[in-house]
Order: C-alpha cells, then structure tokens, then sequence
C-alpha cells in the first residue's frame, strides 16, 4: 500500500507511475484519496482544538475552585468535549479505512529501471544462462516419460481428487524430495533461517497478503471456518510479523520455508487434464526478506542470484524475463521471472518470481522497525521463489531424457537420491 504523505506531498509523481503501469482509469484515486485525506485532516485538527480546550477549561475550574467561584457552567461545558471527540473520532476512523481502500488500490511506484510496457508481451529478457541441449531422437514430454517409466499416474488421481492432481512413485517421489533437501540445504548455507509455516491463514492475514483477484481464483476457503489454504508459504513467512515492531538490530531477517501449496488455478490458463505443470496442489521453496529501505535493492539482486545459481547447479537452461510496467503487480516495485527451457514446446517458461515490494507490504501488514534511539519506520520486504519442485520435475524430465526413455538425474542431487544417477526401467 502506498504512502498517504507521498499521495499528500507529491500527487503528480504518484499520477505519473500509474500513467506508466498504463492503468489511466486509476487516476482518479489520487483526487479522490486527496480531498478523503483533507477531511481526515480537518478532523484530527478539530479533535486536537477540543483536546486543548478541555485542558484550559479544567484549568480554568481548578483556578475557580481554588478562588471558591461558581464552576457549574465550565464542568457542564468540559463533560461534553469527550462526547464531541468521540463523534468526531467515529468519523475519522470511517474516512480511515475509506483511505486505505483507496490507496491499496493505487500502485506502488516502479523502480526506474523498470522497462515500460502493457503486458507480459513487452517485458524484457535480460539474459540466458545455459545451452538448450540438441537431440537426435524423437523427445517425449514429461508425462509420457512418467508413465512409460511407470514414475507417474494421473489416471488414480483423477479417479480419486480429479484434474489437476498426480501420484509420484519411486524414483520420481525421490527426486521431489531431493530437490526440497537441495534447496533448502542450499538457502541455509546462505544465511537464511529455515522456518516451517502453518499452511493455513486467517482472513486478517490473507487480505494483507494476497490481491483480491488472487482470493477470488486462487485461494481454496476452508468452509465455516475462517481460514484459507496458503497458495505459497511466502504468505504466511511474512504474514508471521503482522502488527509487529521489529528491532532494528534484528534486521536483515533472511526466512526460507518448504510446504504444500494449493491453488484453484481460475482464469485463462486453468488446470492440466494431465500433467505437473499447472496443478491443484505442489511443492515449493521460497525465501522472504525484511530489510531497512537503503538494502533492498542489493538483497533483491542477492535473491536474483540465487534462483540463477540453483539452476545452473541443476543444469538446466534459464533465462532472466524482467516485467514491464504494465505486468508488475500493485504492490510490486522491481520484479524478474527466473524462466526453464522446455525442449517439447522450444520456449521458456516461468519457474519462478523474484520481487521487491519496498515498503508496500510492510504497510499493509502494519510491520515497523524500531531504532535504538525509540525512531520507528517502515520496513522494505522482498520474496522470491526458490524451487517449485514440480515444474523443476518437468524441466529435468524432458531436458535430461535419453534415447531409451530414462532420465539422467543431476550431480548436485546423487547424494539425496541414494546415489542413484539414472531413472530407467529396471
């Protein structure tokens, strides 16, 4: 959520950013939240008149007892500024939350080295890393690698949850674990403190974390209760410092987290028939970071670069996507796409986001910082993927195949996967 004082002090600024997320019909929201905000003022300095009112009238009472005058009129009148501040504060309290709806719909401001664009059409490729491998034989995809291998099976899956649901048998269950222990080894040789999260989350949480259009087709409610499936564990690694002061000397704080995720997968691209691709529930790492403000840019290019060393380790060809202004979420200031080689479909695709959200989310989440000397500000919070590890499945499957049908299984994982180097019929 974006800064009232920012709104406040520097409207054409704010005017500008959304005219380059190309979201015009937004525009109105700063007029709006302005002329809100003004009558928010209005009412604060009124309730802060009242207030210093009632201190001279109580002044003046104390100096008419002391001199034994009549005192009747001024009680009457302090007994009813509690009253008159209170109205006042009903008032303020609706005005407040009307501002924030407001603001939470206007965009953060974009990082200057932000390309300008409309849509995913136009975003940027900063650079490939890896050499998609040439074969001579007929490839298969993923599935019917799995199921020729007799690793994979959707038919039980349908048959007992429906689409958008899988059975990893043998070697290929292994190797999703071994690709957990990888990355989660890998993140905590780097600094960052391993959490396991709740894999449900309270609305309150929720709706400080997740866009509207994310609840609507994306996030599973739990029935008569208030709690909802977490779509990743990057929910509720931050929502965990909701409404919370933060020691300055805490900072940076490093998370990284495995767990389930779940997801409806409502809107243009939908679920699979078949395949681990776009699926109901998966596998993934991810990793969040809370920093002071000047920090965040070289923590978002440490975040980058650790996605990029992953699946170089991993041997698999990626390119670095950045989004343009019109592809960038509301709360996002900076963001790249880390993006896999698919031989089958000789294009790359996502694998995951890194993101820097400045102080977008912090705000939200009500999350601040305290300085030594009591100062107290808003912090800056990042996340990024680490490793899905279903669509790092698919990547290894058709990128490692070899003419008989197996796969080779990368190095870096030998040691998690008993030592096994290649998935085949025996």
């Amino acid at each position: 959520m974006i800064d009232i004082k920012l709104v406040r002090e520097s409207p054409e600024l704010v005017k500008e950013n959304i005219k380059k997320k190309h979201q015009s019909e937004k525009l109105v929201l700063v007029d709006k939240v302005i002329k809100l905000d003004t009558e928010w003022r209005k009412l604060k300095y009124g309730e802060d008149g009242l207030r210093n009112e009632r201190n001279k009238i109580s002044n003046e009472i104390n100096q008419a007892k002391k001199n034994k005058k009549d005192a009747k009129d001024l009680i009457k009148k302090a007994k009813e500024i509690p009253g008159k501040i209170e109205k006042s504060q009903v008032k303020r309290k609706k005005l407040e939350k009307e501002i924030n709806s407001v603001l939470s719909k206007i965009p953060n401001i974009i990082h200057k080295s932000v390309p300008i664009g409309k849509s995913d059409k136009e975003n940027k490729e900063i650079k490939k890393i890896g050499k998609p491998k040439k074969f001579n034989f007929p490839i298969k995809n993923h599935i019917e690698l799995g199921e020729s291998l007799g690793i994979l099976d959707f038919d039980t899956s349908a048959n007992t949850s429906g689409k958008g649901f899988y059975y990893l048998k043998n070697e290929l269950g292994l190797l999703n674990q071994a690709l957990i222990k990888f990355a989660v080894d890998k993140m905590v040789s780097k600094g960052f403190t391993y959490v396991e999260t709740p894999l449900m989350l309270r609305k309150e949480v929720i709706d400080k974390v997740a866009d509207l259009h994310d609840q609507k087709n994306q996030i599973y409610k739990i029935e008569g209760e208030d709690l909802y499936l977490i779509g990743t564990s990057e929910h509720s690694l931050i929502g965990r410092f909701i409404n919370q002061l933060i020691p300055e000397e805490k900072l940076p704080i490093k998370n990284t987290s495995y767990s389930m995720c779940f997801r409806k997968e409502i809107g243009a691209h939908g679920i699979e028939e078949k395949g681990l691709f776009r699926t109901h529930q998966f596998n993934k790492i991810e990793m969040i970071v809370i920093c002071k403000p000047e920090n965040s840019m070289k923590f978002f290019e440490e975040m980058r670069d650790l996605s990029v060393i992953l699946f170089k380790e991993l041997g698999i060809p990626i390119r670095i996507l950045e989004m343009c202004s019109g592809d960038l979420g509301e709360l996002k200031h900076k963001q790249i796409d880390v993006e896999v080689w698919s031989p089958v479909r000789r294009e790359y695709y996502e694998v995951g986001s890194c993101s820097n959200l400045t102080e977008a989310q912090a705000r939200k989440l009500k999350i601040r910082v305290q300085k030594k000397n009591g100062e107290k500000y808003i912090p800056h919070t990042l996340n990024n993927t680490v490793i899905a590890t279903s669509r790092a499945m698919v990547a290894i499957m058709e990128n490692n195949q070899q003419k008989d049908g197996s796969i080779k299984i990368p190095k870096v994982l030998w040691k998690y996967m008993g030592g096994k180097k290649v998935i085949k019929n025996d």
